[in-house]
């Protein structure tokens, strides 16, 4: 480990990376049970309500590109304190809007600075460890993340029967201060001066240009995208899926939620325990047969009844998160080894991908589908699909030893400040 980072042990920041990058998703899926309460106050109907993940996660993916950059150049400590610090004052905005504009506006600037914490962090573990040394710290920081989703709504739905939803983003003020005073405490510079790029738009750009135009990380970065779209869609889905669908109540959310992350948090330990001792071929290749038999498992499911019901309907999206978090590590560090130098811009713009895809699933697709269970079933098996194809692409492009491998040089030299 680098000298920058020594004064922080792994444990330590394994905790303080897997609650920076939580905040994200502790923004969409506390509010989830609030939709019926906000949309009766301040007049939304549900496909409005729907807009307020879709606008922040559009705000998110425009965010991304500049926070891995942003902190390659003044260095990562300072980018994640910045955004938690406007997080913070962005969930305040939210607590007191008293128009459904006003939610929108704060919602969107909520967007622009959650992705802080998931963005930078992973630069960080890079930053700090390598190979399979770096597999496990980033699965120990997804164990930990996953336990958001699972208990997100739960606790929004708690806060709800004892308060109104304005309630649920004074949470997320206080969550986002005790974590802002993490940061500050305890976590380490881990990019010093010396290995840090100038911030030059031009150079920056066409970085940008060069990475996105690489047909492997096109690749890379459209398997992982695609093969994560195929739970998110039911993420996105999770009011209608839940409420309507199932027909369970504001409370009942961990129905649908604790299941799902419990096999990605599962998939995330035995990522880490198998590092070094399975290949990353292997370990992808098994990742994306247990997505495909989680997807055909619920089309059988969602073609033989009328009507979903737990815990049947919830138990295909387990096995689907357990193989999405065996894939999801290689295919991130496949990204992040091919620019050793860039490691912030890499990770941006692979977050930019996914978010892109998640904010049209969230504002179109959801909305088109979630209203069937057979429609979402078969979305969801068309990015499973879809992520399968991609990472087999890859194969025959013959990397698939670089899934294992180290670091490999950038396709563009940079400067130095």
């Amino acid at each position: 480990m680098p000298a920058a980072a020594a004064p922080i042990s792994i444990r330590r920041l394994a905790i303080l990376l897997g609650g920076l990058a939580m905040f994200g998703p502790f923004s969409i899926d506390t509010i989830f049970p609030a939709f019926p309460q906000i949309g009766a106050q301040l007049g939304a109907d549900k496909l409005a309500m729907q807009q307020t993940i879709s606008v922040y996660l559009i705000a998110y993916a425009l965010m991304s590109v500049v926070h891995g950059p942003l902190s390659d150049a003044i260095g990562r400590r300072r980018v994640i304190l910045g955004g938690l610090a406007v997080f913070t004052l962005a969930s305040v905005g939210c607590a007191l809007a008293t128009e459904f504009a006003t939610l929108l506006a704060f919602r969107a600037l909520q967007g622009l600075s959650a992705g802080v914490g998931l963005i930078v962090g992973r630069a960080v573990i890079r930053d700090v460890l390598h190979g399979d040394d770096a597999q496990r710290l980033m699965s120990q920081v997804s164990v930990i993340f996953g336990i958001a989703p699972a208990i997100a709504p739960v606790l929004g739905g708690w806060l709800l029967g004892w308060s109104r939803w304005p309630m649920i983003f004074w949470f997320l003020v206080a969550f986002s201060l005790a974590l802002l005073l993490a940061t500050w405490l305890g976590l380490p510079e881990t990019h010093p001066p010396a290995a840090r790029l100038a911030p030059k738009p031009r150079r920056l750009l066409r970085d940008y240009v060069a990475i996105f135009l690489n047909p492997r990380f096109q690749r890379l970065a459209a398997a992982g995208t695609f093969n994560f779209g195929a739970l998110f869609l039911y993420i996105a889905s999770a009011p209608a899926f839940v409420l309507g669908l199932l027909r369970l109540d504001e409370r009942s959310f961990a129905w649908f939620f604790v299941p799902m992350i419990g096999g990605m948090m599962l998939g995330a330990y035995v990522s880490g325990r198998i590092a070094g001792r399975v290949s990353g071929m292997a370990q992808t290749r098994f990742g994306f047969l247990c997505c495909g038999v989680a997807a055909a498992a619920n089309l059988v499911y969602n073609l033989a009844v009328a009507a979903p019901a737990v815990p049947w309907a919830v138990l295909p999206m387990m096995l689907n998160a357990f193989g999405i978090a065996l894939v999801f590590p290689i295919l991130t560090l496949a990204i992040l080894d091919m620019y050793p130098r860039q490691r912030g811009s890499a990770s941006s713009l692979q977050a930019f991908t996914g978010l892109v895809s998640n904010a049209v699933i969230a504002g179109v697709l959801s909305p088109l589908l979630s209203h069937h269970g057979l429609y979402l079933a078969l979305g969801a098996a068309g990015f499973t699909l879809l992520g399968w194809a991609f990472w087999r692409w890859e194969m025959q492009a013959g990397h698939a030893l670089l899934l294992a491998q180290g670091p490999v040089e950038s396709v563009e030299p940079v400067e130095r400040p």
